[in-house]
């Protein structure tokens, strides 16, 4: 699923959790992951609704400021259906070591060991 770059933050944050999608048949599953971002999103539910569905209430809770706003985004294509669509994200896995530095950045960051050899003059 993708969703307008003003409505990612929100999306992110859980404070975005359902999306209206004008389409012709469905694009999502439920259960099925989309990548958005680092993350993915996760699909709830779908539910095809009518247009008398789209309240503002409905809007705001999709990230937009009434209907009109909603609308102007949702139509995809020559799609007519409507379709009221649940998820939630799942942030990124942190990957093995990703908050670990580096061994060589940190041996330079680690401060000289005592008893370390010091260089020999020479005589």
């Amino acid at each position: 699923m993708l969703f307008a770059r003003r409505l990612r933050d929100g999306v992110r944050t859980g404070r975005i959790t359902c999306s209206v999608r004008i389409w012709m048949n469905p694009r999502v599953r439920v259960g099925g992951r989309y990548p958005m971002e680092e993350g993915e999103i996760e699909v709830e539910s779908i539910e095809p609704i009518g247009l008398p569905d789209i309240t503002p209430e409905l809007a705001r809770a999709s990230g937009f400021l009434g209907v009109l706003d909603l609308l102007k985004v949702a139509k995809h294509g020559r799609g007519e259906k409507i379709y009221l669509v649940r998820f939630h994200y799942i942030p990124p896995r942190p990957s093995p070591g990703s908050n670990r530095l580096s061994r060589a950045a940190s041996k330079a960051a680690a401060p000289p060991r005592s008893g370390s050899r010091t260089p020999r003059r020479s005589a």
